[in-house]
């Protein structure tokens, strides 16, 4: 059974519009290639060059606008799924020592979002500076971004103590 679930996406203004950013030269390009191109009888690029460079100019954003971070508690297991990036991770509750609400840094003590390593162990994030931080078993530590974070506590509850 699902106990709790969230699906974030990156959705910033800033990411959108720094992403965003290259569309304009792109298009622009796009203009003196296609239309003035054929009017001066000269490309300043090939057309598997401005394939390229199109996909990558375009394929860029939407592949961030597709990204996304499911988190699920269930009965026995957290999973954290960063889609299309990464494959599944399924912590065992019987594997979390503690699990607390946190606010963090993303920038300082991870290096930004996305999947992350820092000083502070793992990071799967996507947007703010509000997560559940994990100890596991091991003693590896794990933060889990959420916009709902005591919730979050909550589902997972309090694993035992080992």
């Amino acid at each position: 059974m699902v106990r709790f679930r969230e699906d974030q996406r990156f959705r910033q203004w800033w990411l959108l519009a720094l992403l965003l950013v290259p569309v304009a030269p792109f298009a622009y390009g796009m203009y003196v290639q296609l239309v003035l191109g054929r009017k001066w009888g000269t490309k300043p690029i090939s057309e598997a060059g401005l394939l390229v460079v199109g996909v990558l100019v375009l394929g860029v954003p939407v592949w961030f606008w597709f990204l996304r971070l499911i988190t699920e508690v269930h009965d026995d297991a957290v999973h954290v799924h960063f889609i299309p990036l990464w494959r599944k991770r399924i912590i065992p509750i019987r594997d979390i020592r503690t699990a607390v609400a946190v606010t963090y840094r993303p920038l300082r003590d991870y290096g930004g979002w996305g999947i992350r390593w820092g000083p502070r162990g793992q990071a799967y994030n996507v947007s703010g500076d509000r997560g559940v931080q994990l100890e596991l078993a091991n003693g590896k530590r794990l933060l889990i971004g959420s916009q709902r974070p005591e919730e979050l506590e909550a589902a997972i509850g309090r694993p035992r103590v080992l």
